[in-house]
């Protein structure tokens, strides 16, 4: 019976990894950010509260380069607030 022989392109093999690590990184991101946004303004998206102190209005978006490759991150706006977080410096 013949043996298997498995072929890998490592150079694919390594952009492919390179590709998921971004695409990963700039989600974490995202998520992280719009969490932080819901903190800030005491309630979640749609959420109807007395508590609310401010109100999102939508997102911009901004370039960020990484040790994972350039990611696009949505930066929250808000409405009756400054947006600030302490994920990422402003420069």
């Amino acid at each position: 019976m013949p043996d298997s022989i498995v072929s890998l392109n490592e150079e694919s093999l390594r952009a492919d990894l390179r590709e998921l690590v971004r695409r990963t990184v700039e989600e974490m991101l995202n998520g992280l950010l719009d969490e932080e946004a819901d903190d800030l303004v005491g309630a979640e998206r749609y959420e109807r509260t007395a508590d609310r102190e401010a109100y999102r209005a939508g997102h911009y978006e901004r370039k960020l380069t990484t040790t994972s490759g350039e990611v696009t991150i949505r930066m929250p706006k808000l409405k009756g607030m400054r947006f600030t977080t302490a994920i990422i410096e402003r420069y």
